[in-house]
Order: structure tokens, then C-alpha cells, then sequence
């Protein structure tokens, strides 16, 4: 998991193109969150 989300969250958009969209945003957040070094966030113990 991430800070900003759970990885396995299923895609919104109905559209194939919108779905395409979605998935870039998604990657670009990621690295910039693994560039960041962002602390995975989940349960503890």
C-alpha cells in the first residue's frame, strides 16, 4: 500500500480511453510518491 491509496483499487472509468488516463495518472503518482521515499501506510502488528 501507499499513502495515497490501496494498489489493488479498481479502475473508475467505463471508457477504454478514460481507462488508459486513469492508469498514467495513477503510475505518475506512484513514482512520484516512490521518488518522495513516502512511508507505506497499512495495519500495524
Amino acid at each position: 500500500m501507499n499513502c495515497l491509496q490501496k494498489p489493488r483499487e479498481k479502475i473508475k472509468a467505463k471508457a477504454f480511453e478514460r481507462q488508459v488516463v486513469e492508469l498514467n495518472v495513477r503510475a505518475a503518482i506512484w513514482n512520484r510518491l516512490t521518488q518522495l521515499d513516502c512511508p507505506n501506510s497499512g495495519a500495524v502488528g
